[in-house]
């Protein structure tokens, strides 16, 4: 029977091949060209550089809203207040999200008690300190997040999103 020799194949192969697989991905790694080192670098989509406020602007735990990267993408901006990955400034807590739920496109609203954006539709919930890791809902992606610098003058630029903004087929500006 065919179905006997799936059983024969044995832990000692499986582990072989999971082995092999394992140095694959690493040498993949490895030998991955300049600026793609990660799978996150490689999400990422490059936009325009738009301005988006002055470090001055900001508040702790005071939302900002902004739009990026386009007038018909709204978002926020918010200084955390501690240090988050992907956090930018001086204490490493500036991030800016989209306020689209990738769900069903429905406006997110700030909660400063917990730091995360709540859907009013269904209910989802994205965790700001955590790059917008979906922790509750009905939605299948976190939030898009925009890539951010700071110039020496304070002014908090965004250059790219890292996840399909809601209503959109690509993450590519149309001309």
């Amino acid at each position: 029977m065919k179905c006997n020799k799936l059983v024969d194949v044995g832990r000692r192969q499986f582990l072989r091949g999971g082995a092999i697989s394992a140095v694959g991905a690493a040498a993949a790694a490895t030998f991955a060209a300049p600026g793609q080192a990660n799978a996150q670098a490689l999400a990422r989509v490059e936009y325009p550089a738009n301005r988006l406020a002055n470090l001055a602007d900001l508040a702790v735990n005071e939302p900002l809203d902004i739009a990026y990267p386009d007038a018909d993408s709204p978002g926020v901006l918010i200084k955390l207040g501690t240090a988050v990955p992907g956090g930018v400034g001086p204490d490493g807590d500036i991030v800016a999200y989209s306020v689209l739920c990738p769900h069903k496109g429905w406006t997110l609203s700030y909660n400063a008690g917990d730091k995360t954006l709540n859907c009013p539709g269904h209910f989802s919930r994205f965790d700001c300190e955590a790059g917008g890791q979906q922790t509750w809902g009905h939605a299948t992606q976190n939030l898009p997040q925009f890539k951010l610098q700071v110039t020496d003058a304070g002014d908090i630029i965004a250059d790219g999103v890292d996840e399909l903004i809601y209503g959109r087929l690509s993450n590519v500006l149309t001309a």
